[in-house]
């Protein structure tokens, strides 16, 4: 019996296509532009070519940013993936404990960035901030406006406190995917607690970890509200992140051209550094490591 292919279901899709081109497409294709071209203002634009890009390559702070950006998404996975592991598993799994805390967990994730930096620039501080006062009176020299350390730690902690739950909260339903046969099996055989982690519950979380690790990267690599409340990407340029730098370059400087280009590249190095991600732990999630 033949059937008929129905193709009117692609209508109801249009609505959808049209508004990714006018929130996507066209503000990339707007970029492309300024890319290639540069303008003295009056809405006039001459022809420049690839000579943004090769600016680009060639700008030092590119790659300083760069390598502090790389350097701050490095840290933030290797402290929150574990940490959330960590915390999904030590959460009930069941029973009012388990809602309850899972209403905590979801809180930071419900507050805003820039009330995120808000809160750790006031709590940071000396004078007025809880976090500052304390360290004060411990007898620590702690000042995240003047101290590069200082300014780093904050800007970790405040994302580790701020985005962690969302890896303990992937962990937590990856854990609540487990039948229980499988524990009773390993409780049979007398499994080790470090055992049932290895070869049950990281198996079975694997899935949800990958995700978290592609998540928390990508927005870990395009972060710019938090670290920008708090410390403007000072003392100096020590954290300035890629984010910063560009708009700093775009409505600061108010250099389209080499803002463009150096946007295009940023979004190529997100692109291809996930990938590398995706690539390397569906791999390894194929061979059952």
């Amino acid at each position: 019996m033949n059937k008929t292919l129905n193709n009117k279901a692609w209508f109801l899709v249009l609505p959808v296509l049209v508004l990714v081109a006018f929130s996507a497409v066209i503000p990339l294709m707007t970029v492309v532009n300024y890319s290639v071209q540069d303008t003295f203002g009056n809405n006039q634009f001459f022809w420049a070519g690839l000579e943004w890009f090769e600016e680009m390559l060639h700008e030092d702070r590119m790659w300083n940013a760069l390598q502090r950006q790389l350097l701050f998404s490095a840290i933030i996975l290797a402290i929150e993936v574990p940490l959330g592991v960590i915390v999904a598993l030590n959460m009930p799994k069941s029973g009012i404990w388990s809602s309850f805390c899972l209403v905590v967990m979801s809180l930071p994730l419900l507050i805003p960035w820039n009330v995120v930096g808000t809160i750790w620039q006031i709590f940071g501080r000396v004078d007025i901030g809880l976090l500052g006062h304390t360290l004060e009176a411990m007898g620590i020299d702690y000042n995240y406006t003047q101290n590069v350390v200082d300014a780093w730690v904050t800007i970790i902690v405040m994302d580790v406190w701020h985005w962690t739950s969302l890896v303990a909260l992937l962990a937590f339903a990856g854990l609540k995917s487990i039948p229980d046969a499988y524990y009773q099996a390993a409780r049979i055989d007398q499994a080790s607690r470090w055992k049932v982690f290895r070869y049950i519950e990281l198996p079975k979380m694997s899935g949800v970890l990958m995700i978290a690790v592609l998540l928390r990267f990508m927005d870990s690599f395009m972060i710019y509200t938090e670290p920008f409340v708090v410390t403007g990407g000072g003392p100096g340029n020590a954290t300035t992140l890629l984010s910063i730098d560009l708009v700093k370059m775009a409505l600061g400087q108010f250099d389209l051209g080499p803002a463009a280009a150096f946007s295009l590249m940023y979004f190529l190095v997100i692109l291809a550094i996930s990938w590398v991600f995706y690539t390397v732990m569906t791999n390894l999630d194929k061979k059952g490591m």
